[in-house]
């Protein structure tokens, strides 16, 4: 009787004890991005071809995405009303979490030699701001390597009607892009993207301490010309 008792006492504490550990590991970052989990899939690894991934994005694009939506500058259909339910505090604490998380690129079809035309585009319009092929977030440029196409195709059309505000510099170079055979065009980036399907383990990390540093180089190079 005294065995089974212990027996069932340490059973007891060592649930207790693995029940508080587990509380630990999950933060409120965790707890609160779970919520994320039925449209931008699990560590926000999207499955849904119209849902972007959150995983490996930067706090401040995820921040001032969220932001935005609350404020109803930024277009949505379903995102507006779940931001308003998220306090400043809330948002970075999930953003903190997604941008720990391993991106993990979509394994979608593509065709070849539109993704070698829209590499070209990449390379001339994009590349500045979107590097590494647009693996990298940076200054809130978000991943487009690799995000699903219909998604990005949503989001092009968005940009095209006036629906989403474009920044200065990105519309500059999208104007030169949708201006001639902008259709085709823009179907090339989007193969282009699509074809980003390995690599990201090496795509380096940048915030925005490394993008000033590197405007202030780029300012110092023009200043020596």
């Amino acid at each position: 009787m005294k065995y089974r008792l212990k027996c069932v006492l340490l059973l007891a504490g060592g649930l207790t004890l693995s029940s508080s550990g587990w509380a630990a590991e999950l933060t409120r970052g965790a707890m609160l991005g779970n919520t994320c989990a039925g449209c931008h899939g699990t560590d926000g690894v999207s499955q849904g071809i119209a849902t972007p991934s959150l995983a490996g994005k930067s706090v401040d694009t995820i921040k001032e995405a969220m932001l935005a939506y609350q404020k109803g500058d930024r277009a949505s259909t379903i995102m507006g009303r779940l931001a308003k339910g998220y306090s400043e505090e809330e948002i970075i604490a999930m953003a903190e979490f997604f941008a720990q998380q391993k991106y993990v690129p979509a394994k979608q079809k593509f065709d070849a030699t539109k993704a070698k035309a829209g590499e070209k585009l990449h390379e001339k319009h994009c590349e500045k701001c979107h590097e590494e092929n647009g693996k990298i977030d940076e200054d809130g440029t978000g991943i487009l390597a690799g995000q699903w196409t219909p998604y990005l195709q949503y989001q092009f059309a968005d940009f095209k009607a006036g629906d989403r505000e474009m920044p200065k510099k990105m519309k500059t170079q999208m104007d030169k892009v949708l201006g001639q055979d902008g259709d085709k065009r823009t179907e090339e980036l989007l193969h282009f993207y699509a074809s980003q399907q390995t690599g990201f383990d090496a795509a380096p990390k940048k915030d925005k301490k490394d993008k000033k540093a590197k405007d202030d180089d780029d300012d110092d190079d023009k200043g020596d010309k």
